[in-house]
């Protein structure tokens, strides 16, 4: 079974934005290509423990078993030795992908408390979007009982769009809340 929010693209988005910015080919039109999740804990050198909880939680906000970052260098001023896992991250392709936005942007985002949409600001003049996310409890998958410690998340959500509005065009198609200014 295709992914709902695919199909959307598909039927909807697609001709809509052939007919926004004149497309001649349908390969042309921009796409989602991955999403990419990220945790950063620096706290983890001092409490090892805490990395297994945000593997554990991460795996099952994306329903796919994340890499644990490590560090590069030595960084004495912040305790950090080189291989010391510092992070966790997990890149999206696919259905798996398309399943996750749709969770972000009709279930996630609008239990963020006092939420009034995204910024429009975070595109990187690719296309590409970021966005932070300052606790993982406003996922429904994640237990509130057993989270030690709130943790912040990055999601980075590359596309194939050449311009920032392209690229602004895609999302606001497929749902994402954007503020208004």
């Amino acid at each position: 079974m295709a992914a709902r929010l695919k199909e959307h693209y598909q039927k909807n988005v697609i001709p809509a934005l052939t007919r926004e910015f004149g497309y001649k080919n349908v390969m042309a039109v921009p796409k989602i290509e991955k999403i990419s999740l990220n945790i950063g804990l620096g706290e983890a050198t001092q409490n090892p423990k805490l990395m297994d909880g945000a593997v554990n939680e991460l795996a099952q906000i994306a329903g796919q078993r994340p890499v644990v970052t490590k560090a590069r260098k030595s960084i004495a001023a912040f305790k950090l030795r080189e291989n010391m896992a510092i992070g966790c991250t997990v890149t999206l392709r696919g259905d798996r992908m398309y399943e996750f936005f749709d969770r972000l942007v009709n279930v996630a985002l609008p239990r963020v408390r006092d939420f009034r949409g995204v910024s429009s600001k975070s595109f990187d003049g690719r296309g590409n979007y970021t966005l932070g996310v300052k606790d993982q409890l406003i996922f429904p998958e994640i237990d509130y009982n057993k989270v030690e410690k709130v943790k912040g998340m990055n999601i980075c959500i590359t596309t194939t769009a050449r311009t920032d509005a392209e690229g602004m065009a895609l999302l606001k198609h497929l749902g994402m809340p954007f503020r208004t200014q």
